[in-house]
C-alpha cells in the first residue's frame, strides 16, 4: 500500500518512532480498523507465505538432493546435460513464476480491495 493511501504526501519525511502509548494519527487508525484494510492485509499475508512456502519447498528440496543425492543430479540426459542442470533451471523459472502469480494476483484482487479501501476511508 503505498503512502497516498494513508494520505501521506509523496516527500513527507518518514515517520518518527513514538513512545509507548502515544497518540497516534486518528486517519491511521481508523483506517486500520476498517474491515476492508483488514481483509487486504490477511490476503496479502496469505498469499505471500503460501507462494514462500512453495518457494522454500523446491528450494530446499533441491538442495538436499544435493547433499544427500548426487547421483541422481548426474544423471545425463539429452546427450551431455544432467538431471541436476535441469532440475536447477527449473527452481529459477519457479521462482520466475511465483513472482509472476503474485503480480497477477496484486493487479487484479489486491488492487480491487484497495480501491475498496479507499473508497471507504473517503466517505
Amino acid at each position: 500500500m503505498s503512502g497516498s493511501t494513508l494520505g501521506l504526501r509523496g516527500g513527507a519525511p518518514p515517520l518518527k518512532p513514538r513512545a509507548v502509548g502515544a497518540d497516534i494519527d486518528p486517519q491511521i487508525e481508523r483506517i486500520v480498523r476498517t474491515p476492508e484494510f483488514q481483509q487486504l492485509v490477511a490476503e496479502r499475508t496469505r498469499f505471500g507465505w503460501i507462494l514462500t512456502i512453495l518457494m522454500l519447498v523446491v528450494y530446499f528440496g533441491f538442495i538436499g538432493l544435493i547433499a544427500f543425492d548426487k547421483s541422481l543430479l548426474a544423471v545425463k540426459v539429452g546427450g551431455t546435460a544432467s538431471l541436476g542442470l535441469f532440475m536447477g533451471v527449473f527452481v529459477i523459472l519457479f521462482a520466475f513464476a511465483l513472482t509472476g502469480i503474485y503480480v497477477a494476483r496484486a493487479n487484479t484482487r489486491f488492487d480491487a480491495l484497495s480501491a475498496a479501501l479507499k473508497r471507504s476511508v473517503a466517505r
